[in-house]
């Protein structure tokens, strides 16, 4: 008897456990959505076809007098939040693009789509520029895309705490087909003042770790993005090693 039980015992939790995974993959969104929100939170008008550029400030804007920028700038999620997502805790606690706003790695997962949809603070709400499909990519990427870059990219040195650059330059064979071997074929900055793969990897790893995984808002051809691929964070912090091994200028 004692052992029919045990067995029944196991069998149920076998059962429920496999239920409980079940349900996560459910609810788990595709990858493709995750790396839409991610680019929509870098710049969320050339992330999607179709979608208006904002006009003025953002209506929170006024909330602080430390970041000079005016206008569409403004409306980006990264500017209040960082690339690193820690907001006034993280790199842009300081310096020209602090604001004092908090960032969104700690925001509770029950929580964001109140943030977005502006329930939380009407002000910043996102309802009224984006529609529903695209508030749901943005959800999904905040919901199921951030990592705590903190613990990975010394913020002192700028260099990531673990990394193989040696598995880096194997996997950055994707990346060299648009950017050169060396990542000078694309100039991001101007004739006079380059900016390269190696000048964003070294100057801001945190910007590099993002568009690696999530691509690049409205580029063409469109940027592959790492968390499609099927790459790990650890991955990206290879790639990231690699690339500040290339030329700034």
């Amino acid at each position: 008897m004692r052992r029919t039980v045990i067995v029944l015992t196991c069998v149920w939790l076998l059962g429920a456990g496999l239920t409980l995974a079940n349900v996560a993959l459910a609810q788990a969104p595709p990858p493709a959505s995750i790396a839409i929100g991610g680019r929509l939170y870098d710049n969320w008008w050339k992330a999607v076809p179709g979608v208006k550029k904002p006009v003025g400030d953002h209506p929170l804007w006024t909330l602080q007098a430390t970041n000079k920028r005016k206008g569409e700038t403004t409306w980006r999620c990264k500017e209040c939040h960082g690339w690193d997502y820690r907001g006034k805790d993280g790199i842009y606690g300081s310096g020209s693009h602090k604001t004092g706003f908090p960032g969104v790695v700690a925001v509770q997962a029950n929580s964001v789509d109140r943030l977005m949809n502006g329930f939380a603070n009407p002000k910043h709400g996102f309802d009224s520029v984006l529609n529903d499909a695209t508030l749901t990519h943005l959800i999904n990427f905040l919901k199921y895309g951030l990592v705590d870059l903190a613990p990975v990219i010394d913020r002192k040195t700028k260099k990531p705490v673990k990394a193989d650059e040696a598995r880096g330059k194997q996997l950055s064979v994707i990346c060299a087909a648009c950017h050169g071997a060396d990542g000078k074929t694309r100039n991001f900055g101007k004739p006079d003042e380059p900016e390269y793969v190696g000048t964003v990897a070294k100057e801001n790893p945190w910007e590099f770790v993002h568009k690696v995984r999530f691509g690049q808002p409205g580029s063409d051809p469109p940027m592959p993005a790492g968390v499609e691929m099927g790459w790990s964070l650890q991955d990206v912090l290879d790639v990231l090693a690699y690339a500040q091994t290339l030329p700034e200028k």
